[in-house]
């Protein structure tokens, strides 16, 4: 059943990714993908059909999920913070990559973003991972106070994904 809010839709068209953590957790294309956010958007996922090469590829769980919520992260930062993923940031920064507008002359940095994801939790999993993180970002302000903050965290087995601002 469709979500009462409003509802979107993204082909899931970033490689082979999400085949293996999507298609353990939920077995057919074009589930919900309720989004907790000042918004409170949900989107349909689409992939492609899943082969054995696929599974043989993801077959490690955890970098699986890893890699999969760094792709639903990217996907979502842009609807819903109106920001692009631009570059991955440096280790010790206390965040995972640089937010920021896109244009054909330059590419302008203007937030922090923090990505995890969790193969199977609950919303109160969530919730906690995301205080977790906020909590790891923080000290960034002080270096970057410019910019803002950005978590998302995903949970593949509902599916569902928080966005907060720090």
């Amino acid at each position: 059943m469709a979500p009462s809010r409003s509802s979107q839709h993204f082909g899931y068209d970033v490689g082979t990714g999400g085949h293996s953590v999507l298609g353990i957790a939920v077995t057919m294309s074009g589930v919900y993908l309720t989004v907790v956010s000042d918004k409170d958007n949900a989107y349909t996922v689409s992939w492609f059909s899943i082969t054995d090469d696929d599974r043989r590829f993801f077959d490690d769980a955890d970098k699986a999920t890893e890699d999969e919520a760094i792709c639903i992260a990217a996907l979502l930062a842009k609807s819903e913070t109106g920001y692009s993923v631009i570059e991955s940031s440096w280790r010790g920064t206390g965040f995972d990559y640089w937010l920021g507008e896109e244009s054909e002359d330059t590419m302008q940095l203007k937030a922090r973003l923090e990505v995890s994801g969790i193969r199977n939790g609950t919303t109160n999993d969530v919730s906690a991972r995301v205080r977790s993180k906020i909590d790891q970002i923080s000290p960034s302000a002080l270096t970057y106070p410019d910019m803002r903050g950005f978590v998302i965290v995903v949970e593949f087995g509902t599916p569902l994904a928080q966005v907060q601002e720090q």
